[in-house]
Formats: structure tokens, sequence, C-alpha cells
């Protein structure tokens, strides 16, 4: 909040948003890229170990569902900046 409010006062409210903007276009990618990496990793896995598939699967989207939510955060808190 406080950089926040002195990157306001600095470079004024232009460089902001695009900072802002900028932070949630950055979240977004990498959270796709992280989720891509997950579920490919977790195919080759699979196709090594078919039996362990419910553990590796379970395991997937536990880390998918956390790298989504920190995602959302960082998306949310950008969209806090930009109002």
């Amino acid at each position: 909040m406080l950089s926040t409010i002195l990157l306001q006062a600095v470079a004024g409210a232009g460089l902001v948003k695009f900072g802002a903007a900028l932070g949630a276009g950055l979240a977004t990618i990498g959270a796709g890229i992280g989720i891509g990496r997950i579920g490919g990793q977790a195919m080759d896995a699979i196709a090594r170990q078919p039996e362990a598939k419910g553990d590796i699967q379970m395991n997937m989207i536990i880390s998918a569902a956390l790298i989504e939510g920190v995602a959302l955060f960082a998306v949310v808190v950008c969209g806090f900046i930009l109002k």
C-alpha cells in the first residue's frame, strides 16, 4: 500500500496503472505456464508409472489449485491498484 502511494506521488497515475496492468498480465501468463508444466510432468509420470495414477493426479490437482489461487490473488491486487 505504501509503495502504491509513493508511486502515485512520484510517477503519476498513468505509470501506476501501466504497472498494475503489466503485473496482472504477468501473473496470468505465469499461472498458465505453471499449470501447463504441472500437467505435462504429470502425464510423463503417469506414463512411467501407471499404477501411481491416482496419487499423481491428486497432487497435480492440488498444485494447480494453489497456483490458480496465487494468480487470482495477484490479479485482484492489481485490480485494486487500477481503481
